[in-house]
């Protein structure tokens, strides 16, 4: 996983919101070229989660990165790093291991 520090304070996956007319599928490769200056090849979309805090919906992929790629942090993040999925917070954990296990069907969940 390569979680990446947002303005300092928390860490989180890379991602955001969709633009105007945009697919999700198009988001993510432009919020992944946006935010880590990467490239990535798309495998599957392994869930939608529910989060009440920000009352929206987060979708989660399997990506690729291309073999050497280099990491280059957008202006809005000030570091990244790799995690065991014991570092990870209980959501993050959860959504990542329904990537990791995905056997075909999406998951979904509400937090």
């Amino acid at each position: 996983m390569t979680p990446y520090l947002y303005g300092g304070n928390h860490w989180g996956l890379p991602g955001g919101a969709l633009e105007p007319a945009e697919t999700i599928h198009e988001t993510l490769v432009r919020e992944c070229r946006e935010e880590l200056g990467i490239e990535v090849d798309i495998l599957y979309m392994s869930g939608m989660y529910f989060h009440k805090a920000y009352n929206s919906h987060a979708c989660i992929f399997r990506c690729e990165m291309p073999e050497n790629n280099l990491i280059k942090l957008s202006s809005e993040h000030s570091e990244y790093r790799y995690f065991s999925l014991d570092e990870m917070s209980d959501i993050q954990k959860q959504r990542v291991m329904d990537c990791l296990q995905f056997e075909g069907k999406v998951k979904s969940a509400k937090f």
